[in-house]
């Protein structure tokens, strides 16, 4: 089966209108590497546009995206870590000076592990075993109130990553050496409006404008 030509006709648009016209950018990107100033965790969910949410620019971002934008805990131990590898590249390697971690409203990785529980199903193939990072999260009853069930699930999940994020030696490292700042972030799909986790208070609360 061919690439479907909506993809091809894209890919030309994109030469033609978007990197003729930042030819240069893209010339010292190539030559120079790049240099982000955050790594993103994001979902693989196709609504979540990383780099149109922070209007970014080629190079401005490292973007991993995986199944309910989760972190699993610092484990040395088995084979293949892709997330983890892709946190210790950014951090050691790139030297990111900011590691976001970016959840979003209707999230169909958190959903779909919430109607399991409901329905009692066993947890079966590789999303069921990469979901139980979600075993026994706790929303909290602020974030019920305040944003409702479903998505104070999915900042439960924020949180966990963040605290998973922590469970990395050199994560905590760099954070308590001035050099790495943790955030977490909620993308509403429907309003576009992000709410980030306050560092002091721990609640989600709408980016103010600067």
């Amino acid at each position: 089966m061919p690439l479907p030509k909506s993809l091809i006709d894209g890919h030309w648009r994109f030469r033609r209108e978007i990197h003729a016209a930042d030819r240069r950018r893209y010339q010292q990107l190539a030559e120079l590497g790049q240099t982000p100033s955050a790594m993103v965790i994001a979902c693989c969910d196709a609504r979540v546009d990383v780099s149109a949410i922070f209007d970014a620019k080629p190079g401005d971002l490292f973007i991993l995206r995986n199944v309910a934008n989760l972190v699993p805990p610092f484990e040395p131990s088995g084979k293949y870590h892709g997330t983890s590898a892709a946190i210790e590249f950014a951090v050691l390697g790139l030297k990111v000076p900011n590691l976001i971690v970016l959840g979003h409203s209707h999230c169909g990785g958190v959903a779909a592990y919430r109607q399991k529980v409901r329905d009692n199903v066993a947890k079966a193939g590789f999303i069921g075993r990469w979901l139980t990072l979600l075993d026994d999260l706790k929303p909290e009853e602020a974030d019920i109130f305040a944003h409702g069930d479903e998505t104070a699930f999915e900042l439960a999940a924020i949180r966990s990553s963040i605290a998973n994020l922590r469970s990395f030696p050199f994560v905590v490292e760099c954070e308590r050496d001035g050099l790495l700042a943790l955030h977490g972030l909620h993308f509403d799909i429907g309003s576009g409006e992000l709410l980030g986790l306050h560092p002091a208070t721990r609640r989600f609360e709408p980016l103010a404008e600067e």
